[in-house]
């Protein structure tokens, strides 16, 4: 028999379990599916100095913890386990998730809050995994002051990466972008900007092939290869910042939820109910320009809002 509750939120970064806080408090007793990464983003970056209420800034993984705490003690239930199904166009919805133990447990719900967030996109190599939250970043906005005086590599030749580079640039030494090709994709008045900056300069036709650097000194530099020419170097960095673009983690709503060409999911202007009655979205997964915990954590609390009020309305909650 499938295990019924109110409200499933999936997902448990900073909008899942502040939806959780606010849902747990209106009495709606949510459930919380924490997915592959519980916690969310946050759990692989050390330092957070941008996150509110934290002067002497906060790490990651204490944070998520603090959050999940909080979600708890409101009678929040959080529970490692990965949705692998739903069924959102059924009354009451109905999800499948597989336990730590790989047994699959079937859930359903009245209402669902999705907020499964977005994955960047990283170069694939083991030094980067290993360095990441190390002088590896895929954000530029979270952890630039993190680099100050310092000098920075970039990877990327899109509007993103001239926006990362002209970012650290306002706290770098140094900025040197490394782009594949020898022409950006970038829009001309975003190119313009970064040929512009005095900061910046630009490796072309080039990858990086490794990171250097333990997790003791953080990275200390890159190999970068010449597509062209096949010649291998060094370049001395500080930190390394991956802007090649962010995959939100929207497959297994595909053929229910709507979503824009990139994948996001759409919400109803001021709101964030989805095309599905009962069903709302938080976060990264229906933010594809800020993307940042403070915001995923307002969209998280609005969620868990318009949830209550809905189930209101339906149910007389």
């Amino acid at each position: 028999m499938a295990e019924h509750h109110k409200l499933v939120i999936i997902g448990s970064g900073p909008a899942g379990l502040t939806a959780a806080i606010y849902a747990a408090r209106a009495d709606l007793v949510p459930l919380v599916l924490e997915g592959k990464q519980p916690g969310g983003q946050l759990t692989i970056t050390t330092d957070v100095e941008n996150y509110p209420g934290f002067p002497k800034g906060v790490l990651g993984p204490e944070l998520m913890d603090i959050f999940r705490k909080q979600a708890q003690r409101f009678g929040a239930v959080t529970r490692w386990e990965i949705v692998t199904k739903v069924d959102l166009r059924a009354a009451p919805k109905r999800l499948w998730a597989e336990t730590a133990d790989g047994k699959e447990v079937e859930y359903t719900a009245d209402a669902v809050v999705v907020s499964t967030g977005a994955s960047a996109q990283y170069l694939g190599l083991p030094s980067e995994k290993e360095l990441s939250g190390y002088g590896v970043s895929a954000c530029a906005t979270c952890d630039a002051p993190l680099f100050r005086n310092k000098r920075v590599v970039v990877v990327g030749g899109g509007d993103s990466a001239m926006e990362e580079a002209n970012h650290l640039a306002k706290f770098c030494a140094q900025v040197v972008l490394v782009h594949r090709r020898d022409t950006l994709r970038a829009s001309k008045i975003m190119e313009h900007r970064a040929r512009n900056n005095p900061k910046i300069s630009f490796v072309w036709n080039s990858v990086v092939e490794e990171v250097l650097g333990t997790r003791e000194t953080g990275v200390t530099g890159v190999k970068v290869k010449n597509l062209k020419t096949g010649e291998v170097n060094e370049q001395k960095a500080d930190g390394l910042f991956l802007a090649i673009g962010h995959h939100p983690n929207t497959d297994l709503f595909a053929g229910q939820l709507d979503m824009d060409a990139k994948g996001y999911l759409n919400v109803q202007s001021g709101s964030t109910r989805t095309n599905l009655v009962g069903v709302f979205a938080a976060g990264d997964v229906a933010d594809s320009i800020y993307r940042q915990a403070v915001t995923a954590a307002g969209t998280g609390c609005m969620a868990a809002l318009d949830a209550e009020r809905w189930l209101a309305s339906t149910q007389g909650h």
